[in-house]
């Protein structure tokens, strides 16, 4: 079955002297939102302009150039044409440097996800690739070039085809001791017992990964209100949710929580009643 929509890249991945032809197509998509600023008043959209802070007056498109401050008003320019200089080399290669435990890679890294699709004529070296991968476990670790910007990527099997996984470099990722020195968790302990009933409630709250059980409903709200409001019917808010009460002692919210699961587990699995 040809993939929907159109490849937003074309191209080869490369490892050894193995090269197998790919399309790349976006394996995401968004359904948010999107609303325009409105004058309360005249009913008009509201417009930015690009406006000079010296002199007040609106400035062309082309008369704009990029600015880094190195101090508070001093800024050094930089041209367009400059940073087009230092763009890398156009290549239609995905270059495999490495192949990786796809468990060592911390989701943390992981960025924007595309499917790599085959080319003509690559159906039997990109099957080859994709059951290798999924025998030995394994990740491609390599880089591509897209969009005049070089990204670092893991190409992994996923449902039988290959998933492409743009990656935030180390020094993009924060590190937790680099934030977290004053909690005051990290040094807390806890008794076996403690520790015996949260791994309880974590059994009784375990189940088998659907991502279909979760839907957006805030989105799905909004949406509403919106078809709401265009019908011309009127709109009352809801009363804001009574806060739940703070339970201080932890063994009483261990104890609760599983008693909260457990009915709730009870709930689901008890029969419908059908009426004749």
């Amino acid at each position: 079955m040809a993939p929907r929509g159109r490849a937003i890249w074309s191209g080869s991945v490369s490892f050894g002297l193995v090269n197998v032809p790919i399309r790349v197509y976006t394996a995401t998509k968004s359904h948010g939102i999107r609303f325009n600023q409105i004058d309360r008043e005249s009913g008009s959209r509201i417009r930015y302009r690009k406006v000079a802070e010296a002199t007040g007056e609106e400035v062309p498109t082309e008369q704009i150039v990029k600015g880094f401050e190195l101090s508070p008003g001093q800024y050094v320019t930089i041209d367009s044409d400059e940073l087009a200089a230092l763009n890398p080399k156009a290549s239609r290669m995905i270059d495999i440097e490495e192949f990786v435990d796809l468990a060592d890679i911390d989701p943390l890294f992981f960025d924007q996800p595309y499917y790599l699709v085959p080319d003509k004529g690559a159906g039997k070296a990109y099957r080859l690739l994709v059951e290798t991968m999924e025998q030995e476990g394994r990740a491609a670790i390599g880089r591509v070039i897209m969009r005049s910007k070089e990204y670092l990527v893991a190409i992994r099997p996923l449902d039988g085809v290959l998933c492409m996984e743009t990656l935030r470099f180390d020094d993009e990722v924060v590190k937790p001791e680099e934030m977290l020195d004053d909690v005051e968790a990290a040094g807390a302990e806890v008794s076996a017992r403690e520790v015996a009933m949260a791994a309880q409630l974590v059994e009784g709250l375990t189940a088998k990964w659907d991502p279909t059980k979760f839907a957006d409903t805030y989105h799905d709200e909004v949406a509403d209100l919106i078809e709401r409001k265009a019908a011309g019917l009127e709109v009352v808010a809801s009363p804001a949710p009574a806060s739940a009460e703070k339970v201080v002692d932890l063994m009483a919210a261990l104890e609760a929580s599983i008693e909260a699961s457990r009915k709730m587990r009870d709930a689901k699995e008890e029969p419908t009643a059908t009426g004749s």
